[in-house]
């Protein structure tokens, strides 16, 4: 029998009243946690008041939002379908011959819809206010404008090019623009001839090149030639060099692809922005499997008793799929696993997890 469009809309409709009800409430509970958690921090500093504690925790708002996706789910999920359980009503739809891969099937296509939603609209605009919130928080707490950051041997970036590579190096960075100072390039070619040193007092990032000044240029045997100023062709740009010392999450979902070629082309580490990339392009299966996996914990609770074990379980089993992630994540970020395999895997083996359950339970 095939599932009627009145009873998917009925469903689909239930399923996304209770994922508004429960998101809003993770998320509300969220925002105070962080309200107060910045308020501790914040204790004490000068020129830092309430309204820039809660503008940090409202720009920091879609990222919550976006980590207690998969929680509002499964939660919304259980609820749903504990609920239809309990009034009989999926009782009744089984007795007419609904399987429950049909009357999933309205809660699986939210899911994905939501997932979609969440990976092509809502994270572009979460990058943005994430990007701003990592400024002012870094402005506050450790007292620098720029997410760029500078280790105590200073600052090293390599590029490439046709002829081969570039390493630069410099003892700081001005904060007024991307300017480094007495900066140090070691010229090669190929990737391990090397060619000779430019060092120079400053190095300006200009549109397509690097503006040098006062350099003092050392190639091979000949004597060292001093050049007022001279220029670097370079593909890197302020935003390029930027972004590679921030978190891939202040990114948007459209810029990652581009911006990863770039920086793997510059030398750059993209692991990192790789497997965000790839977590973003997994998200929508992830909520598929947390259908799955609630509705397992879910469908029979008033037939079978146990009810509170019964949610208790599927809320552990939930956890466990989140903690499970992250290891595996991080797996992927030190290289001990390829990261498409990382980003992928939890996702995958968690939707196989939940069919084979409901297989069991069901058809079994």
């Amino acid at each position: 029998m095939r599932l009627s469009r009145t009873l998917s809309v009925y469903i689909g409709r239930q399923f996304l009243y209770w994922f508004a009800c429960v998101f809003f409430s993770l998320l509300a509970l969220a925002f105070v946690f962080d309200l107060v958690e910045l308020l501790r921090r914040i204790a004490g500093r000068q020129g830092a008041g309430l309204g820039i504690v809660i503008q940090l925790a409202l720009f920091k708002l879609p990222t919550m939002a976006q980590m207690l996706l998969p929680f509002a789910v499964l939660f919304s999920t259980m609820m749903t379908y504990w609920r239809l359980t309990r009034s009989q009503e999926l009782v009744v739809a089984r007795a007419a011959g609904v399987s429950v891969w049909q009357f999933l099937l309205p809660a699986l296509v939210a899911a994905l819809l939501i997932g979609t939603f969440r990976t092509t609209l809502f994270n572009p605009v979460a990058s943005v206010l994430t990007q701003r919130y990592e400024q002012i928080e870094a402005q506050i707490f450790r007292g620098r404008t720029s997410l760029l950051a500078v280790s105590e041997s200073g600052l090293w970036l390599r590029q490439m090019s046709d002829r081969g590579q570039s390493i630069m190096h410099a003892q700081g960075v001005s904060q007024q623009h991307m300017e480094l100072l007495d900066a140090t390039v070691f010229l090669y070619e190929g990737l391990d001839k090397y060619l000779g040193r430019i060092d120079a007092a400053s190095a300006r990032l200009e549109e397509g090149f690097w503006l040098l000044r006062d350099a003092l240029v050392s190639m091979g045997d000949r004597p060292p030639v001093r050049e007022p100023m001279m220029r670097i062709s370079t593909d890197l740009t302020l935003e390029t060099i930027q972004d590679s010392f921030a978190a891939p999450e202040t990114m948007s979902f459209w810029e990652l692809p581009a911006f990863i070629e770039v920086l793997e082309k510059a030398g750059f580490s993209a692991a990192r922005h790789r497997l965000h990339l790839h977590g973003l392009l997994a998200a929508p299966l992830m909520l598929c499997a947390m259908v799955l996996i609630a509705a397992t914990f879910s469908l029979r609770m008033v037939r079978r008793g146990g009810t509170l074990a019964m949610a208790g379980a599927g809320i552990f089993a939930g956890f466990l799929v989140y903690f499970a992630s992250d290891v595996i994540f991080a797996l992927g970020l030190s290289g001990r696993l390829p990261v498409e395999l990382a980003a992928w895997t939890p996702a995958s083996v968690s939707t196989l997890l939940g069919l084979a359950m409901l297989l069991h339970l069901e058809d079994g």
